[in-house]
């Protein structure tokens, strides 16, 4: 099973399974990957998602063993194709998920697996954990959005820097740049990880799912068509139970009990 499925309350934990390969994946590893994804984002009872990798790894992106193969058998560009599509469907069910994807890091994420973690919405690392695009070690062009990703976190001038000397992010630096939120010590990483699950699944789950796709939507919309999406959200949110319940807490004084999201 390339990819294990544990609940607890509202959180699905999804942990890639391949600690052989530093949990590199092959195009039936990153589909099954995508499948589990899709059933998270599809079931209402799921309100918080979190995504990590067995062992001393996230995920070391594409498998270089499944590529040699597909090179000696001279389908290497087929290969590519396949792979970048699966990839490229996981890495969207992240961003477009209506419900927050916490990402925990107990190593490397390289290459299609640092695409991963960068798409999801809180990223906790151990201090091993270690941010290396890999795309220019093989020669290869970076894929499952990094090309996106990536400037939109950085700007282009260090998306440059990253990318045109294949870097070698640590744990501290990744955290100062913004592309970890947390840090914790390796024994605590996994405890911390469930225990951010948790806390947003007790969150306004439809507010969440709208700031994503105001986050998302900002780099490529006006600032009118982004009050228009804004206002949309709005209206729509108090139209719901999530915003009634956040104003009846504050005027009582008390923490507000947020509802499951509607259909």
């Amino acid at each position: 099973m390339p990819t294990s499925i544990e609940r607890r309350g509202a959180v699905l934990r999804l942990c890639i399974c391949r600690r052989e390969r530093l949990n590199a994946l092959d195009v039936p590893e990153f589909r099954a990957l995508r499948e589990a994804l899709e059933a998270a984002r599809l079931d209402s009872t799921v309100r918080a998602v979190l995504l990590t990798g067995e062992g001393r790894a996230f995920c070391a992106g594409g498998d270089v063993a499944a590529m040699y193969e597909a090179l000696e058998k001279r389908e290497l560009p087929r290969f590519f194709h396949e792979l970048t599509g699966e990839q490229e469907r996981s890495v969207r069910e992240i961003l477009l998920m209506p419900k927050p994807v916490v990402a925990a890091l107990p190593g490397v994420a390289a290459g299609g697996g640092l695409s991963l973690a960068l798409a999801a919405d809180w990223r906790i690392g151990s201090p091993e954990a270690l941010l290396v695009p890999a795309f220019p070690a093989l020669g290869a062009v970076p894929d499952g959005g990094l090309s996106y990703l990536l400037p939109h976190y950085l700007g282009i001038g260090l998306t440059q820097e990253l990318l045109f000397t294949n870097a070698r992010i640590s744990s501290d630096r990744a955290r100062e740049l913004g592309l970890l939120h947390e840090v914790v010590p390796t024994e605590k990483l996994e405890a911390r990880s469930w225990e951010r699950a948790l806390e947003l699944s007790q969150g306004p789950t439809y507010a969440y799912g709208r700031i994503k796709g105001l986050i998302l939507s900002a780099f490529s919309s006006s600032i009118d068509a982004q009050f228009t999406l804004e206002r949309t959200g709005a209206v729509e949110a108090a139209a719901r139970e999530e915003l009634p319940e956040g104003i009846r807490a504050f005027r009582e004084k008390r923490a507000p009990r947020f509802p499951p999201p509607g259909p």
